[in-house]
């Protein structure tokens, strides 16, 4: 169903950038062992295969060139030593690096993909690049951070597939690169993106105690890295599918307004506690459906991501490049009780107390970082939320229109769901969830059903 067409290298102009060095905070080494993160975008386009090759991606190559000038550590190199953590990893660029470039046609259904409903998960895997492939040093391992590949479904359009190490950036970061590289694939120059004021901040000016690089080193998975290491890959087949949920801001409206019915005292709650919640009791009723967790010692917790740029003490630059999220955590909770009638408001209260507590302490993520590292890595039940409808993934325009569909392919590594701005509205939000089959038939079920009883 993918013929690849092409494999390239794609690198900044000669002498842009040369040899640079970017040295690896705590923030990006906990994510060393971690998976990496697959993003596609889809676009309409009834050009022709000629159009396709002779414009679309000769634009798309020559404008990624440009923004690797100013995002050097994209064709850069994660330099990891596997066994001693007295020599730090850092992002090496060489004058030369480069991004694997990949195109390919597929012969998938476009309008299928583009959907909302039940899709096999693994249908998307061919359409997100792999990492590539680590390579061995003299003592070290040199390990890409960013891959990418444009794959054209001929008569209906073409999709932005790319894939990036953790370690290499966050959400936050990896948008920033991304409105860069289509603001200069539209204009055909980067003056407008220079014009934004808008240059990613390179300086590590984050204060931490230096104990936190030993920690993040230690953590059992990145422990486990030896020379022979390799990325993870997306494995198919799997049983896995996906479907994208929207709430709309009717919806999440409708449910603040039920919600101070039922806790008249409740303080502020935000649309994307009330979304998150709302989802985390439905997930939790379509396990015990299947006839899962339902036992008494069957507990499970709920895991934010939370920017800390402008919450630190002092803040760094919103453009500050790499890493600087936080884990948020929940309290455990049995996964019956959430699955109960009262399992939505008492998903909202963890929820809106968690994040409360977590965003008073203006320095709680280094402070209690030891902990919250130990923590993520602990073994629990439950799911993490990637994303912010924050980030504004439709808006990313190439010159060729707003993106039909965007997915977070990663999320199918383990138990996550994606939240981000819908298509329709910012104010709209759509989730991402991907599940086994017979679960996600129930999770649909019970979507709609929970929906219809609270509204009336």
């Amino acid at each position: 169903m993918l013929t690849v067409l092409e494999n390239s290298q794609v690198s900044a102009p000669p002498a842009t950038v040369g040899d640079r060095i970017l040295p690896l905070t705590f923030f990006d080494t906990i994510w060393l062992s971690r998976y990496p993160v697959h993003q596609v975008f889809f676009y309409d386009s009834i050009h022709s295969k000629q159009y396709f090759l002779e414009t679309i991606v000769p634009n798309l190559k020559n404008s990624l060139s440009i923004t690797l000038q100013h995002f050097f550590p994209f064709a850069g190199n994660i330099i990891l030593f596997p066994n001693t953590v007295e020599k730090k990893p850092e992002i090496r660029h060489v004058e030369g690096d480069s991004v694997a470039f990949t195109i390919a046609e597929c012969t998938l259904d476009f309008n299928d993909l583009i959907g909302n409903h039940t899709r096999k998960c693994d249908m998307f895997y061919p359409l997100v690049p792999i990492l590539g492939h680590a390579k061995q040093g003299s003592d070290y391992l040199i390990i890409p951070t960013f891959s990418a590949q444009v794959t054209l479904f001929p008569n209906s359009g073409f999709s932005i597939g790319i894939t990036n190490h953790h370690s290499l950036a966050d959400a936050s970061t990896r948008h920033h690169f991304v409105k860069a590289w289509s603001s200069i694939a539209k204009h055909g120059t980067d003056e407008f993106f220079l014009a934004s004021g808008s240059l990613p901040f390179y300086e590590r000016v984050i204060q931490y105690p230096s104990s936190l690089d030993e920690v993040s080193l230690n953590i059992p998975g990145t422990r486990a890295i030896n020379m022979e290491y390799q990325p993870p890959q997306l494995v198919s087949p799997t049983d896995k599918v996906r479907v994208t949920f929207v709430l709309t801001q009717a919806r999440i409206n409708g449910l603040k307004n039920w919600l101070s019915t039922q806790l008249p005292k409740q303080e502020y709650v935000s649309s994307f506690s009330v979304a998150c919640a709302y989802m985390w009791h439905c997930i939790a009723k379509s396990y015990v459906h299947i006839g899962e967790r339902k036992g008494e010692d069957d507990v499970e917790r709920i895991l934010f991501g939370v920017n800390w740029r402008s919450r630190l003490n002092p803040p760094v630059p919103e453009t500050y490049f790499g890493n600087c999220i936080g884990a948020s955590f929940t309290a455990k909770i049995k996964t019956t009780v959430l699955a109960g009638d009262n399992g939505f408001l008492t998903a909202v209260e963890l929820i809106r107390k968690t994040l409360s507590e977590t965003l008073k302490k203006k320095n709680g993520v280094i402070e209690d970082s030891e902990k919250l590292i130990k923590l993520l890595f602990t073994p629990v039940r439950g799911f993490n939320v990637s994303g912010s409808p924050k980030i504004k993934f439709y808006d990313v325009d190439f010159g060729w229109g707003k993106p039909t569909k965007h997915e977070t392919i990663s999320i199918d590594y383990f138990s996550m769901i994606s939240v981000n701005a819908s298509k329709e509205s910012d104010a709209d939000i759509e989730i991402g969830v991907s599940l086994p089959a017979k679960q996600m038939d129930a999770l649909l079920s019970i979507f709609s059903e929970e929906l219809d009883a609270t509204f009336h």
